[in-house]
């Protein structure tokens, strides 16, 4: 019902309270204190009452008024000369085109909105772009540019520096492809193969080819499925490879020393379970958490680049999971660990 007066009421709302606030400070001003307002409040708040009644009719007619004359307008253009207009037909339209506008101007403005938020993404997805790019591009391209010089004669010190050049062009593949890759999921040009598979064993296969990895962390990386020997689903075997590569790989990255990294499987209902990667690192404040799976947002500015990667591991895992119509969550509290999971499909 109130819809039908909403720009009305938020007007007249709107004047009057601007009008009070030009009172009590003209008071205050005058006589440096508000007592007089509080003792002549009988006075004082049929004003206030009256004032947003005029106001809102005075506005709410105008409104009405000018839609109906444009209606009218349109009607007299329309119908042929000398046909009386219905006045209820033409109440019953002021009404739908007021209700319209309206319906426009709430519209239009969470539309500006939206548009401004992606803009403002767009261009911090592009500034962090260019700064992941950079520093592997300057690496590089200063390597180079020594050995280019020819100032450097000892054999040893050319490898060593062709070595680095290497492993910065490496981390601009992985930049690259891993940014094509979500370009791909995002558009649904990656078309998944659905497949059953045990996922007990690919997390077994995956624990075991962390196995250097985790020794040179100083964190263990352990399963736990009870008795539970095979548990199969229906899912892209090696997406989810890679979504349980980069959930073990940002643990570790985030974890700490003689820390533990634990994967366990849970049943959800007799079509779903849900599988979790626990670990007493780091954390993610509050403040990160809602922001974690955007591309090249990292939660410690400096420590994730030594690591190498794309910085897009955790947003990859999003796009994957979504591809399979699933979900993901995260949990975090800072210094106390993590937990990323999410849900898949039980094969038949």
């Amino acid at each position: 019902m109130l819809k039908k007066y909403n720009v009305a009421l938020k007007l007249s709302s709107f004047i009057v309270s601007v009008f009070m606030l030009l009172i009590f400070i003209s008071i205050y001003l005058y006589s440096g204190s508000l007592s007089i307002l509080f003792n002549a409040f009988h006075f004082v708040l049929p004003l206030v009452f009256l004032l947003f009644f005029c106001c809102f009719f005075i506005i709410h007619v105008r409104v009405e008024n000018f839609v109906y004359s444009k209606v009218k307008s349109i009607y007299e253009d329309l119908l042929p000369k000398g046909l009386a207009i219905a006045e209820d037909s033409l109440q019953k339209d002021v009404q739908i085109m007021t209700n319209s506008i309206q319906k426009f101007a709430k519209d239009s403005k969470l539309e500006i909105q939206l548009l401004k938020d992606k803009e403002n993404y767009r261009k911090e997805f592009i500034g962090n772009l260019a700064h992941e790019l950079k520093t592997p591009f300057f690496t590089v391209q200063g390597y180079i540019l020594t050995l280019l010089e020819g100032k450097v004669n000892d054999k040893r010190l050319v490898k060593k520096y062709l070595q680095k050049a290497s492993s910065a062009t490496d981390r601009l593949g992985y930049i690259i492809k891993d940014v094509d890759l979500i370009t791909e999921l995002e558009t649904g040009v990656t078309n998944l193969k659905i497949e059953k598979f045990d996922l007990c064993e690919l997390i077994r296969d995956l624990v075991e080819s962390f196995e250097i990895k985790t020794k040179q962390k100083g964190i263990d990386l352990i399963y736990e499925f009870g008795n539970i020997k095979s548990i199969f689903v229906n899912a892209d075997n090696f997406r989810i490879t890679q979504v349980m590569s980069n959930l073990i790989v940002n643990s570790l990255n985030y974890g700490v020393e003689n820390g533990t990294t634990e994967i366990t499987i849970k049943h959800l209902s007799k079509e779903k379970v849900l599988v979790r990667i626990i670990d007493n690192g780091k954390g993610i404040s509050e403040e990160d958490l809602p922001r974690i799976f955007e591309r090249f947002y990292r939660v410690d500015k400096t420590r994730n680049r030594n690591e190498g990667g794309s910085g897009l591991g955790l947003a990859i895992v999003k796009h994957i999971v979504e591809a399979h119509n699933e979900l993901v969550y995260v949990e975090s509290s800072l210094n106390v660990g993590s937990e990323f999971s999410f849900t898949l499909t039980k094969s038949n």
